[in-house]
């Protein structure tokens, strides 16, 4: 018999990136690897990743507190407590927190697939020893998991 997966409050794996921080709510291990949760939070005024493209998962984002920036290609969305965006593979977008306040988001992957990539990201962090990485070393990652730089929205 499969049981159901708890995470309370407290609980859940924490990878900081630096300004951001990500809560694994579900890595996949109790559904199958058909869906992985996150909960992200992001630091004030901080921008997010560079606009990227997912080839092999959905991901969506739901606002749970502050204003999330979306920018998708060319358009710039400001989404409030309560909105959901969700991206489709090959969409290009990347999010900010322009606020005063963290943002925090659950942010679902379909497929589970870039649970793993928050990790990897985080080791190689980690062995800059905190330095700025090197957008190569971090295109190498992103790679793995099926995701690329997005700057032509064509």
């Amino acid at each position: 018999m499969k049981n159901a997966s708890v995470v309370g409050p407290g609980d859940g794996e924490v990878i900081d990136l630096g300004p951001a921080r990500i809560r694994i709510l579900e890595d996949g291990g109790t559904t199958a690897h058909r869906l992985g949760v996150g909960e992200v939070t992001l630091a004030p005024h901080c921008e997010g990743p560079p606009q990227h493209r997912h080839a092999e998962h959905d991901e969506g984002f739901y606002v749970v507190s502050g204003t999330a920036r979306f920018t998708v290609g060319d358009t710039v969305y400001d989404a409030p407590v309560g909105t959901l965006v969700m991206v489709p593979p090959g969409v290009p977008h990347t999010f900010a927190n322009p606020g005063t306040e963290p943002l925090v988001m659950l942010n679902t992957f379909t497929p589970d697939l870039y649970v793993q990539y928050f990790r990897d990201l985080r080791d190689t962090l980690a062995a800059t020893g905190g330095q700025e990485t090197d957008e190569r070393a971090v295109a190498e990652v992103m790679g793995r998991y099926a995701t690329t730089a997005a700057d032509d929205f064509a």
